[in-house]
């Protein structure tokens, strides 16, 4: 990943909490449309509501250059199921998906599965096992595993299956269990999917930087921000990209955004409040530190609105903002190179 200062235009993400299904498809248009790069859903759950996955499922398909980013449970989610719908994701998006990994304590989740809850340290334990089980999987088929062979009647070539072979540390305070694999999915067309998390859950004694490729990093103020996106920056490296989570109020439609600002929702993240032309040159300072921002309007169909007619075409015009690139995937935007396959490298060396 290259640093900020090597290539000034960033990224920016949306999230779409706010749209369901009935308005799913037109606000991932409009946002893809006014020109973000990715869109995030996230995992509330809610009774009746379909999960983040089953939306960008859903977003995937009728878009062409927007990143489809859904939070992923890692606790009590089976790692398995995990690994393979993310890459069924990867299909019906072109290649463009990416796991925002989340880990939480939560007694409500571990009741409904039957399981105790887990917490503290031993959230980032279950995170890491399930990001390398996920990792595993991916790798498991090599990119031309299936070969169609009609004259011999083979679907797919067998040698070029493997084993995931994972088994939890022995110091792992949960319930330890093991994956043998192979995927029942091969591999997603960009080999290994972006993975996404808190930059609170990686780091020495967390998940281990190099198990993840972007990191999203929060701050009590927008003052803050960009200080706290140097420290985490300077904590973890150059090899992982940083996304400034922004929660943002923006005067439209003749209301003044102070008049909105008074919730009472803990988000953890810096919260502005104010005109689309402030919020453009906060955005401006903040894409020279960070890779890129996410940002999470309180009103969805207004905030999208200012962004796309003010704040998104000033960024573009000053030179923040990268252009989307039709038919990019994830892990272009991200800048990262070609998968290597774990499993076909070992094998090719074993046969030299």
């Amino acid at each position: 990943m290259s640093s900020p200062q090597d290539n000034k235009a960033g990224f920016l993400a949306i999230e779409l909490d706010g749209a369901g299904y009935q308005n799913l498809a037109r606000a991932v248009l409009a946002a893809e449309s006014a020109g973000f790069h990715a869109a995030t859903f996230t995992d509330t759950p809610e009774a009746g509501r379909t999960n983040a996955l089953q939306r960008a499922a859903f977003a995937g398909p009728v878009t062409r250059t927007i990143a489809v980013v859904p939070e992923v449970d890692t606790v009590y989610t089976e790692p398995f199921h995990v690994s393979t719908q993310l890459a069924s994701l990867d299909y019906v998006s072109g290649g463009r998906a990416g796991w925002i990994v989340t880990a939480a304590e939560s007694p409500e989740a571990a009741a409904a599965v039957g399981r105790s809850s887990v917490e503290g340290a031993a959230l980032a334990q279950e995170a890491a096992a399930s990001i390398e089980v996920g990792r595993r999987l991916w790798d498991s088929w090599e990119d031309d595993a299936v070969i169609r062979d009609v004259a011999t009647g083979r679907y797919i070539d067998v040698d070029k299956l493997h084993y995931a072979d994972f088994e939890t540390p022995s110091d792992f305070a949960g319930a330890g269990y093991s994956v043998k694999g192979p995927s029942i999915i091969p591999r997603p067309l960009q080999g290994q999917l972006p993975v996404i998390a808190a930059a609170s859950l990686v780091g020495e004694g967390l998940v281990p930087a190099d198990a993840v490729d972007a990191v999203m990093v929060s701050a009590p103020t927008p003052e803050l921000l960009a200080a706290e996106v140097r420290d985490v920056r300077a904590r973890l490296g150059a090899s992982v990209a940083v996304v400034a989570e922004l929660d943002v109020v923006l005067d439209s439609r003749g209301e003044a955004a102070a008049s909105r600002s008074l919730s009472d929702a803990e988000t953890g993240r810096a919260r502005f409040v104010g005109s689309a032309e402030r919020l453009t040159d906060l955005l401006d300072a903040l894409l020279q530190e960070a890779d890129g921002v996410r940002l999470h309007p309180d009103v969805l169909d207004a905030g999208l609105d200012e962004l796309s007619r003010v704040v998104l075409p000033e960024l573009r015009r000053r030179g923040s903002l990268r252009p989307p690139i039709q038919d990019s995937t994830f892990r272009d935007l991200l800048g990262l190179g070609p998968a290597e396959n774990r499993y076909a490298t070992t094998a090719s060396g074993a046969g030299k």
